[in-house]
């Protein structure tokens, strides 16, 4: 894997990964996100940077980030919960959907190209990143979540969309239930328990997805990396708690707009990338 590297491209490459997951625990405690957002980029551009060819780096950085997310979703949702801020009852309702969505991504990730991820990447941050740059209080769709069948698609759609994008799932299921009126700590509370029934069932595809396929580097199990969640759990697994007291805690209008510009800055770069710009 790192045969013809020299060392300083290892130690940027293990920099890059140990302050990815350090942001990836505080975001998936602080806003019930698995931090995706966070990992694919980043796990994207260290694959490039050990030679991994790109018809295999994008679905490999978002089978790793579902991993990853594994147990951050799990440290967090318990954080969320112990302070009762989960609906339980939504969670079991969407269950059965969202699982369902996430085996479908799976299976799409085996046979697309690179920019099948890329572009479904750039929809959903962009659609957050307004969201969350220029959204208010009056953007609503409903005053509460609908039952039934529209209710069981969004389940789905946060499935499959998460599991196309290596994200567990809150920043797709945040604005669903902010724009109907739910209020934001339940919201993110909700989504971090969410991303459990995401990322596990995800990674285990991404594995079964990845089985075979030329130009995985060593130490992968199919699209899984176990070098970087191994770099990377740690420091996020340190960070996660904090997230969630600041959750709690703190305003979040500065945050979200920091974490908005965060997303516009990433979807541009994927923009660019799928213009053949850079």
């Amino acid at each position: 894997m790192f045969n013809g590297l020299d060392s300083e491209t290892l130690l940027l490459m293990a920099g890059l990964l140990a302050v990815a997951g350090g942001l990836t625990g505080i975001l998936a405690g602080l806003f019930g996100v698995g931090g995706g957002t966070i990992t694919v980029p980043i796990l994207y551009y260290c694959f490039g940077l050990i030679g991994v060819p790109d018809t295999v780096a994008m679905p490999l950085a978002v089978g790793t980030s579902l991993a990853i997310i594994v147990p951050t979703s799990i440290k967090s949702a318990r954080g969320h919960h112990a302070r009762g801020a989960v609906d339980m009852a939504l969670v079991k309702a969407w269950a059965i959907p969202i699982v369902l969505g996430v085996v479908m991504g799976a299976v799409v990730a085996r046979y697309s190209s690179p920019w099948v991820f890329q572009l479904v990447f750039v929809g959903v941050a962009t659609s957050n990143a307004i969201k969350l740059l220029w959204g208010s209080n009056s953007w609503r769709l409903g005053d509460k979540l609908p039952d039934g069948p529209l209710s069981l698609f969004y389940g789905w759609l946060v499935g499959i969309c998460s599991a196309l994008m290596g994200i567990g799932g809150g920043a797709i299921s945040n604005l669903i239930f902010t724009l109907y009126n739910k209020p934001i700590h339940n919201a993110v509370a909700t989504s971090a328990a969410l991303g459990v029934l995401i990322s596990i069932p995800g990674a285990l595809g991404y594995v079964f997805a990845g089985l075979g396929k030329e130009g995985l580097p060593p130490a992968s199990l199919g699209f899984v990396s176990f070098l970087a969640f191994a770099l990377m759990v740690p420091t996020t697994l340190l960070t996660t708690g904090i997230g969630v007291r600041l959750a709690h805690r703190l305003s979040r209008r500065k945050l979200e707009l920091a974490f908005g510009l965060y997303l516009a800055a990433v979807s541009l770069r994927f923009i660019l990338r799928l213009l053949g710009i850079v």
